[in-house]
Protein backbone atom coordinates (compact mmCIF):
# COMPACT_ATOMS: atom_id res chain seq x y z
CA UNK A 1 0.00 0.00 0.00
CA UNK A 2 2.82 2.38 0.86
CA UNK A 3 4.48 1.68 -2.48
CA UNK A 4 1.23 2.59 -4.27
CA UNK A 5 0.99 5.86 -2.34
CA UNK A 6 4.59 6.67 -3.21
CA UNK A 7 3.97 5.86 -6.87
CA UNK A 8 0.82 8.00 -6.95
CA UNK A 9 2.64 11.08 -5.71
CA UNK A 10 1.36 13.89 -3.50
CA UNK A 11 -2.06 14.25 -5.25
CA UNK A 12 -3.14 10.98 -3.61
CA UNK A 13 -3.17 12.54 -0.13
CA UNK A 14 -6.29 14.69 -0.64
CA UNK A 15 -8.03 11.59 -1.96
CA UNK A 16 -6.97 9.59 1.10
CA UNK A 17 -8.35 12.38 3.31
CA UNK A 18 -11.64 12.31 1.35
CA UNK A 19 -11.87 8.53 1.72
CA UNK A 20 -11.31 8.66 5.49
CA UNK A 21 -13.80 11.49 6.02
CA UNK A 22 -16.34 9.86 3.71
CA UNK A 23 -16.07 6.51 5.49
CA UNK A 24 -16.53 8.19 8.89
CA UNK A 25 -19.61 10.08 7.67
CA UNK A 26 -21.13 6.96 6.12
CA UNK A 27 -20.68 4.99 9.35
CA UNK A 28 -22.18 7.87 11.35
CA UNK A 29 -25.22 8.06 9.07
CA UNK A 30 -25.73 4.30 9.25
CA UNK A 31 -25.84 4.50 13.04
CA UNK A 32 -27.97 7.65 13.17
CA UNK A 33 -30.53 6.57 10.57
CA UNK A 34 -31.51 3.33 12.27
CA UNK A 35 -35.28 2.89 12.47
CA UNK A 36 -35.28 2.74 16.27
CA UNK A 37 -33.46 6.07 16.46
CA UNK A 38 -35.58 7.87 13.88
CA UNK A 39 -39.14 6.57 13.71
CA UNK A 40 -39.87 3.48 15.82
CA UNK A 41 -42.92 1.53 14.66
CA UNK A 42 -46.12 2.19 16.60
CA UNK A 43 -44.64 5.24 18.39
CA UNK A 44 -47.43 7.53 17.23
CA UNK A 45 -50.03 4.99 18.36
CA UNK A 46 -48.31 4.65 21.75
CA UNK A 47 -48.15 8.42 22.21
CA UNK A 48 -51.84 8.74 21.39
CA UNK A 49 -52.78 5.96 23.79
CA UNK A 50 -50.64 7.48 26.56
CA UNK A 51 -52.43 10.81 26.18
CA UNK A 52 -56.00 9.66 25.58
CA UNK A 53 -57.07 11.24 28.90
CA UNK A 54 -55.02 14.41 28.54
CA UNK A 55 -51.51 15.72 27.99
CA UNK A 56 -49.04 13.46 29.85
CA UNK A 57 -46.81 14.88 32.61
CA UNK A 58 -43.53 16.62 31.67
CA UNK A 59 -41.45 13.58 32.66
CA UNK A 60 -43.29 11.39 30.16
CA UNK A 61 -42.99 14.07 27.48
CA UNK A 62 -39.23 14.30 28.11
CA UNK A 63 -38.87 10.53 27.79
CA UNK A 64 -40.76 10.71 24.52
CA UNK A 65 -38.44 13.45 23.24
CA UNK A 66 -35.38 11.34 24.08
CA UNK A 67 -36.82 8.27 22.37
CA UNK A 68 -36.15 9.21 18.74
CA UNK A 69 -36.39 11.96 16.14
CA UNK A 70 -40.09 11.24 15.72
CA UNK A 71 -40.41 11.29 19.51
CA UNK A 72 -38.97 14.82 19.55
CA UNK A 73 -41.58 15.86 16.99
CA UNK A 74 -44.46 14.42 19.03
CA UNK A 75 -43.08 15.85 22.28
CA UNK A 76 -42.98 19.30 20.71
CA UNK A 77 -46.72 19.00 20.04
CA UNK A 78 -47.40 18.11 23.68
CA UNK A 79 -45.23 20.98 24.92
CA UNK A 80 -46.91 23.46 22.62
CA UNK A 81 -50.30 22.38 23.94
CA UNK A 82 -49.05 22.57 27.52
CA UNK A 83 -47.71 26.09 27.05
CA UNK A 84 -50.65 27.29 24.96
CA UNK A 85 -53.82 25.45 26.02
CA UNK A 86 -55.97 27.75 23.90
CA UNK A 87 -53.87 27.43 20.76
CA UNK A 88 -55.77 27.42 17.49
CA UNK A 89 -55.55 24.61 14.96
CA UNK A 90 -53.27 26.69 12.75
CA UNK A 91 -50.95 27.41 15.67
CA UNK A 92 -50.72 23.73 16.59
CA UNK A 93 -49.98 22.74 13.01
CA UNK A 94 -47.44 25.54 12.68
CA UNK A 95 -45.64 24.30 15.79
CA UNK A 96 -45.52 20.76 14.43
CA UNK A 97 -44.29 22.00 11.06
CA UNK A 98 -41.45 23.92 12.72
CA UNK A 99 -40.46 20.82 14.68
CA UNK A 100 -40.72 18.81 11.47
CA UNK A 101 -38.27 21.13 9.71
CA UNK A 102 -35.79 20.70 12.55
CA UNK A 103 -36.23 16.92 12.35
CA UNK A 104 -35.64 17.00 8.58
CA UNK A 105 -32.44 19.00 9.08
CA UNK A 106 -31.24 16.45 11.64
CA UNK A 107 -31.91 13.54 9.27
CA UNK A 108 -30.17 15.28 6.36
CA UNK A 109 -27.08 16.09 8.43
CA UNK A 110 -23.79 15.30 6.65
CA UNK A 111 -25.53 14.20 3.44
CA UNK A 112 -24.25 17.36 1.76
CA UNK A 113 -20.71 16.50 2.82
CA UNK A 114 -21.01 12.98 1.37
CA UNK A 115 -22.36 14.43 -1.88
CA UNK A 116 -19.46 16.89 -1.99
CA UNK A 117 -16.94 14.06 -1.61
CA UNK A 118 -18.69 12.12 -4.38
CA UNK A 119 -18.40 15.17 -6.66
CA UNK A 120 -14.93 16.32 -5.66
CA UNK A 121 -13.07 12.99 -5.65
CA UNK A 122 -13.13 12.50 -9.47
CA UNK A 123 -11.96 16.11 -9.93
CA UNK A 124 -9.08 15.56 -7.50
CA UNK A 125 -8.25 12.36 -9.40
CA UNK A 126 -8.34 14.35 -12.64
CA UNK A 127 -5.95 16.86 -11.12
CA UNK A 128 -3.58 13.99 -10.35
CA UNK A 129 -3.95 12.79 -13.93
CA UNK A 130 -3.02 16.22 -15.28
CA UNK A 131 -0.01 16.39 -12.97
CA UNK A 132 1.01 12.93 -14.17
CA UNK A 133 0.72 14.06 -17.80
CA UNK A 134 2.94 17.04 -17.02
CA UNK A 135 5.50 14.60 -15.58
CA UNK A 136 5.26 12.48 -18.72
CA UNK A 137 5.86 15.43 -21.04
CA UNK A 138 8.64 16.66 -18.79
CA UNK A 139 10.36 13.29 -19.03
CA UNK A 140 10.59 13.68 -22.80
CA UNK A 141 12.18 17.10 -22.68
CA UNK A 142 15.84 17.24 -23.62
CA UNK A 143 18.20 20.19 -23.78
CA UNK A 144 16.61 21.35 -27.02
CA UNK A 145 12.97 20.61 -26.17
CA UNK A 146 11.02 17.42 -26.79
CA UNK A 147 13.27 14.67 -28.08
CA UNK A 148 11.66 11.40 -29.27
CA UNK A 149 14.42 9.09 -28.20
CA UNK A 150 16.07 10.76 -25.28
CA UNK A 151 14.03 11.15 -22.16
CA UNK A 152 14.07 10.16 -18.56
CA UNK A 153 12.52 6.67 -18.25
CA UNK A 154 12.15 6.94 -14.49
CA UNK A 155 10.33 10.26 -14.73
CA UNK A 156 8.16 8.84 -17.52
CA UNK A 157 7.20 5.82 -15.38
CA UNK A 158 6.53 8.06 -12.39
CA UNK A 159 4.29 10.33 -14.46
CA UNK A 160 2.30 7.36 -15.73
CA UNK A 161 1.91 6.05 -12.18
CA UNK A 162 0.66 9.41 -10.93
CA UNK A 163 -1.87 9.68 -13.75
CA UNK A 164 -3.28 6.16 -13.49
CA UNK A 165 -3.29 5.75 -9.70
CA UNK A 166 -4.97 9.09 -9.06
CA UNK A 167 -7.61 8.47 -11.71
CA UNK A 168 -8.41 5.04 -10.31
CA UNK A 169 -8.37 6.13 -6.66
CA UNK A 170 -10.57 9.14 -7.40
CA UNK A 171 -13.19 6.85 -8.89
CA UNK A 172 -12.81 4.36 -6.03
CA UNK A 173 -13.66 7.12 -3.56
CA UNK A 174 -16.40 8.78 -5.61
CA UNK A 175 -18.44 5.73 -6.63
CA UNK A 176 -19.15 4.37 -3.11
CA UNK A 177 -19.78 7.90 -1.82
CA UNK A 178 -22.34 8.49 -4.58
CA UNK A 179 -24.04 5.14 -3.94
CA UNK A 180 -24.33 5.74 -0.20
CA UNK A 181 -25.47 9.32 -0.70
CA UNK A 182 -28.35 8.14 -2.90
CA UNK A 183 -29.15 5.36 -0.43
CA UNK A 184 -29.26 7.75 2.52
CA UNK A 185 -31.32 10.28 0.56
CA UNK A 186 -33.91 7.62 -0.26
CA UNK A 187 -33.94 6.47 3.37
CA UNK A 188 -34.38 10.01 4.68
CA UNK A 189 -37.18 10.70 2.20
CA UNK A 190 -38.99 7.56 3.37
CA UNK A 191 -38.59 8.61 7.02
CA UNK A 192 -39.84 12.12 6.29
CA UNK A 193 -42.92 10.77 4.56
CA UNK A 194 -43.62 8.45 7.49
CA UNK A 195 -43.15 11.30 9.96
CA UNK A 196 -45.38 13.62 7.95
CA UNK A 197 -48.20 11.09 7.98
CA UNK A 198 -47.71 10.44 11.69
CA UNK A 199 -47.62 14.17 12.49
CA UNK A 200 -50.87 14.74 10.61
CA UNK A 201 -52.58 12.04 12.63
CA UNK A 202 -51.06 13.36 15.84
CA UNK A 203 -52.27 16.89 15.05
CA UNK A 204 -55.86 15.62 14.93
CA UNK A 205 -55.32 13.97 18.31
CA UNK A 206 -53.96 17.21 19.82
CA UNK A 207 -57.06 19.04 18.62
CA UNK A 208 -59.27 16.56 20.45
CA UNK A 209 -57.23 17.13 23.64
CA UNK A 210 -57.62 20.88 23.28
CA UNK A 211 -61.37 20.60 23.09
Amino acid sequence: MLSIIQAAGWPIWPLIACSVIGLALIIERFLSLKTDRVAPPQLVEEAIMASRHGVPPPQVVQQLAENSVLGELLASGFRHLQNHPDATEDELRSGLESAGRLAAAKLQKYLGAIATIASAAPLIGLLGTVIGMIEIFGSQAGPGGLTPGGGNPEQLAHGISIALYNTAFGLMVAIPALIFWRYFRARVDAYLLQMEVGAERFAHHLLTLRR
